[in-house]
């Protein structure tokens, strides 16, 4: 706040005594560009961004689940995901709570561990680097569970990508998104949106959120089976109980 007032303080002094020739050609460009990053990344404009990945999304009727699947989406993003997993657990919104993500899923097995879920409840697994890769193992460990209905969670600009490549792979999907958490600044939660916008574009010139057959649900990559077994990439309760208490 303090540097828009200075800024413009100074554009003000400038326009007093610059000929009218500068007013039109340079100090009013600069005020116009200026109005303009200022309206960019201020609330008004993150809302607005954010709602164009939102309005879609269908409401959480609350109905039961046969798993929570939680995208891990760093350590910034984290807490609120265990708070929202562990209420629909409570909720009685589905037994099995399922984490995704490489850097995220031991860390928030734990904590909600921490919180009192019964290992037998919890699982996951840490190889999944990119949203793509999220679907494409979790699909993997609980679709020869037979799982097929979940609430997804994760935040809210990040949500309308998951859903419809989850869906791709055939899980019925409730939406349950995370508003993201007001510690990050104006300016960090606009990147965290355009970076949806961009990652959507991309995904969707790449043809990643194409509806995949029937075979390719049934039989993950050999890539996908390799990590698996022989990067130990899956996490269950007793097992992240007893990494977390050496």
């Amino acid at each position: 706040m303090l540097e828009s007032l200075i800024f413009f303080a100074i554009l003000w002094v400038l326009w007093l005594v610059s000929p009218r020739r500068w007013k039109l050609r340079v100090i009013l460009p600069i005020a116009i560009i200026g109005v303009s990053c200022m309206f960019l990344t201020s609330p008004i404009a993150v809302a607005i961004a954010s709602q164009g990945l939102t309005f879609a999304l269908l409401p959480d009727t609350g109905e039961k689940n046969e798993a929570i699947v939680i995208l891990g989406r760093g350590e910034s993003l984290r807490s609120k995901r265990v708070e929202a997993a562990r209420e629909l657990w409570k909720a009685q919104r589905a037994s099995k709570i399922f984490v995704s993500g490489m850097l995220d899923a031991e860390e928030i097995v734990s904590q909600l561990q921490n919180l009192g879920i019964p290992n037998s409840h919890l699982s996951g697994e840490r190889c999944s680097q990119t949203t793509e890769e999220n679907a494409q193992y979790t699909v993997a460990v609980l679709h020869p569970q037979r799982v097929q209905k979940i609430i997804l969670v994760t935040d809210a600009p990040h949500m309308l990508r998951s859903q419809i490549l989850f869906q791709s792979f055939g899980f019925n999907v409730t939406p349950h998104p995370i508003p993201l958490s007001q510690k990050l600044s104006t300016t960090d939660q606009l990147l965290v949106v355009m970076r949806e916008y961009a990652a959507l574009a991309s995904y969707r010139w790449q043809d990643r959120l194409r509806q995949r057959t029937q075979d390719e649900i049934d039989q993950p990559t050999a890539e996908v089976n390799f990590r698996l077994k022989d990067w130990n990439c899956r996490v269950n309760g007793e097992k992240n109980k007893a990494i977390y208490s050496n």
